[in-house]
């Protein structure tokens, strides 16, 4: 194949989806099943031949330069970042990067950030080889066509045909996975401006037959919003479970794993006599103490689950306390440092940092920050440095504050 294979992943703006967690971390460097959303497609773009990466952000990405630095040496990879001075849409951003992405004949990746799945890049990378065409991307399967583009292609084919876009009667099942592998020649469809590469490249691809799919076998699921980063860590877990995966706690060796499909980092504190599943994550430094009962959430680093707490389909922050007896569920989110005090109950509240919560939360809402932490674009840049520290680092700060 000639020179290096290259991948650009779009990394987008704030990520206020995902908020708070956005508000401590830039989105890919949150944390996903113990490891950044980021690291989860360098891995495996490593293992489909990747040699480049190039990184299009709207913003800059200053916070995110050393950690990736460490991936670069780590995998023997190069990683750019293209940094937007105007959002340039889903198209945009590769003819911003033309002069990496163009310099041979190599073909090259596109990847949204947020997506989960089984990252079968290099059955991709095989299959838009054999097909000989201009791009391939990927597919997946849905329940109800009628919420999304549905892609169409030419009968007993892999070749597009068309795209309908939220069809009112059934068309097809299979939608856009934000996965794509291209030649280098698509970048002459494409200029420096705000593009669509969706509405506006694709059909002209597909029009001149040069716009392949291949299905995606197995889960699929944006994790850019609370509720979805859920149900992708569980969909995460269970993939993990099918493939025999040893980052899975073993039962065995952990009294409070009740039910499958549990992370636990090994530096995490867990009483034995807690009970941890189905679908948990417990990631570094975290505390579960006695009689602790967690179901289908994730504990980032950090975080203190004390006696008796139960907390179910929720993230907990960073540093963030759950308190004795307290009850923590209906996708809650705690962002960074959070203090959920004892027998207090929350129900679908994003919590955002610093915010000691002393009464219940009974219905969804967002408790704010206190004045001291405004939330602004400089206050957001204030969290992402200071996020570079470690969890102690942070604390001593506030202390002498």
């Amino acid at each position: 194949m000639p020179g290096d294979l290259k991948a650009l992943i779009l990394v987008g703006g704030f990520g206020t989806r995902l908020r708070p967690l956005t508000l401590t971390y830039p989105k890919p460097l949150v944390p996903f099943a113990n490891k950044a959303i980021i690291l989860h497609l360098v891995e495996n773009l490593v293992k489909a031949g990747v040699k480049h990466i190039v990184l299009a952000v709207n913003y800059r990405p200053e916070v995110m330069i050393a950690v990736l630095k460490k991936y670069e040496e780590q995998y023997g990879i190069t990683i750019t970042f293209s940094v937007e001075n105007e959002p340039l849409g889903t198209a945009g951003p590769l003819a911003l990067a033309r002069d990496i992405l163009g310099k041979d004949d190599a073909p090259f990746f596109v990847l949204n950030s947020d997506v989960t799945c089984s990252y079968p890049f290099q059955e991709l990378r095989d299959f838009h080889t054999a097909h000989g065409g201009e791009g391939t991307l990927m597919v997946t399967k849905v329940d109800e066509p009628s919420k999304y583009g549905v892609v169409l292609t030419v009968p007993g084919q892999s070749t597009i045909d068309r795209f309908v876009e939220k069809p009112k009667e059934y068309v097809g099942n299979r939608i856009n996975a934000g996965i794509y592998i291209f030649n280098p020649s698509v970048l002459n469809r494409i200029e420096v401006k705000p593009t669509s590469i969706e509405s506006e490249v694709f059909p002209a691809m597909a029009k001149d037959r040069q716009l392949h799919s291949m299905d995606l076998e197995g889960f699929w699921m944006d994790i850019g919003q609370p509720k979805d980063y859920l149900t992708g860590t569980c969909l995460y877990l269970s993939y993990l479970t099918a493939c025999k995966s040893t980052e899975l706690a073993d039962p065995a060796k952990h009294e409070a794993v009740t039910a499958g499909n549990v992370i636990i980092h090994p530096s995490a504190k867990v009483d034995p006599s807690a009970s941890i599943g189905p679908n948990v994550v417990v990631g570094p430094n975290c505390t579960v103490g006695k009689g602790a009962r967690l179901q289908r959430c994730v504990l980032l680093d950090g975080a203190r689950i004390k006696d008796h707490a139960f907390v179910q389909s929720s993230i907990i922050g960073w540093s963030s306390t759950v308190g004795k007896w307290a009850r923590v569920e209906g996708t809650t989110v705690l962002g960074d440092d959070v203090n959920i005090k004892d027998e207090v109950f929350i129900n679908g509240a994003s919590v955002l940092p610093h915010k000691s919560v002393s009464n219940s939360i009974l219905e969804p809402s967002i408790v704010m920050v206190r004045p001291e932490f405004p939330l602004c674009p400089s206050s957001t840049r204030s969290a992402w440095a200071a996020s570079s520290t470690s969890t102690s680092e942070r604390q001593r700060r506030r202390r002498l504050t």
